[in-house]
């Protein structure tokens, strides 16, 4: 990933720099602000595995948890989604990274128009939240940011662009937040890929995701310090997730799909760690006989036989069977892996399993310092963030209680 600084962006962190200890400083009851960052595939114990000296020391002054663990299945949209929805995918309707709805012509996938059609984006985001209550927003490539969710856009967002640099999108943060009053959010998110990237593409372990973990904890000093010299410590929270871990795979762990099916009799919607498959002559049940217990390590569910703590029954796009492979190996076909490599490693399974733990990171001043919580599912963000902004969360999945204890 690119890491330069484009000059627009480089002129507002020098300009920061002036600010210094003598920023203005902002009158008594004005909004406070939350800063929601996402490291995509940091898995939970990457904070102690790799150098990450800026994470630590927010963590020192906040609240971090153990493991935060995902909901099913543990991909990149429907994790992200349920984190600023706190409903699970099956409520907010963003069952997989590719989906189909009976009523919708066009399959979803991340990259196409469809993801910014807002009839795909069920709930309310809390940048919706914040803007329905007075508030301004501004998201950085969050999943969803994108499309007009209940009509609502975000106040500032950009599309979604991979080569635009960790440093370049911190920059454009901080713009937004050095904005003057009446125009400044008081809710901005972030999104970073390149610990997922380096994961899938190199392993959990590899000295690529110790560079990629490096640039991130490298881009939160950052942006930690522009906050500073923005003057607006006292009013900002940090929150700082990832929606997944990630665990090593291998061509000695592949379910063949072709050995137990004949693939043209189906539509495949998602396979590899997760497997979301519709019969195409309708006969699920005839489906569901060919694949249950044919192989040891994927399991076979008919969609309202799918288990209940996995919360993935509900949804009218959820497939007729649904697959869970055993952490570590692939459902796929022999005719895919010639077209495309296995990636090194790997996330969707039980979220439960131990590699699966996400981040949860928090620090701000209604939070307290220096604790250390167990593990807790990502739904209940969704209203730890509305706490903190002080608005009212729309209805979700989550429980206040269940943060309450993260709170001064």
């Amino acid at each position: 990933m690119s890491r330069r600084i484009g000059l627009r962006h480089l002129a507002v962190i020098l300009s920061l720099a002036f600010l210094g200890s003598a920023a203005v400083q902002r009158p008594a009851g004005e909004s406070p602000i939350l800063i929601l960052i996402s490291f995509d595939g940091w898995r939970w114990d990457y904070i102690d595995r790799q150098p990450a000296p800026n994470l630590k020391a927010l963590a020192a002054r906040g609240v971090r948890a153990t493991a935060m663990i995902p909901s099913f299945p543990v991909l990149t949209f429907p994790n992200h989604y349920t984190i600023v929805t706190g409903l699970h995918p099956e409520h907010h309707g963003i069952v997989g990274n590719t989906m189909r709805d009976p009523s919708m012509p066009e399959r979803f996938t991340q990259s196409s128009e469809t993801a910014k059609d807002g009839r795909w984006w069920g709930g309310e985001p809390v940048w919706v939240s914040a803007i329905r209550q007075g508030r301004r927003a501004g998201t950085m490539f969050w999943p969803g940011s994108e499309a007009a969710i209940g009509g609502v856009r975000p106040t500032y967002w950009k599309p979604y662009d991979k080569k635009f640099g960790t440093l370049d999108r911190v920059a454009q943060a901080l713009e937004w937040l050095a904005l003057p009053a009446g125009t400044q959010p008081s809710f901005v998110s972030l999104y970073f890929e390149e610990v997922d990237t380096a994961g899938h593409d190199f392993g959990p372990d590899s000295p690529e995701l110790a560079i990629a973990a490096r640039h991130l904890d490298e881009a939160l000093g950052r942006l930690v310090e522009g906050v500073h010299r923005l003057g607006l410590d006292d009013r900002t929270s940090i929150v700082i997730v990832s929606d997944h871990g990630m665990t090593p795979t291998s061509y000695d762990r592949v379910i063949y799909l072709d050995a137990l099916i004949d693939l043209s009799t189906v539509d495949i919607i998602e396979s590899g760690s997760n497997l979301q498959i519709n019969p195409r002559d309708g006969d699920a049940e005839g489906l569901y006989r060919k694949l249950h217990g044919k192989h040891p390590q994927l399991a076979i569910y008919k969609r309202d036989e799918v288990p209940l703590a996995l919360h993935f029954r509900a949804s009218p796009r959820i497939p007729a069977i649904v697959g869970v492979p055993a952490d570590g190996w692939s459902a796929t076909s022999g005719q895919r892996l010639v077209q495309e490599e296995l990636h090194v490693a790997a996330h969707g399974y039980t979220p439960t399993t131990r590699d699966m733990g996400a981040l949860f990171v928090a620090a701000g001043p209604p939070l307290k310092s220096g604790i250390v919580v167990a593990p807790f599912e990502n739904t209940h963000v969704y209203d730890l963030l509305c706490r903190i902004l002080e608005i009212t969360p729309a209805k979700n999945d989550g429980s206040p209680g269940a943060t309450r204890g993260f709170f001064r």
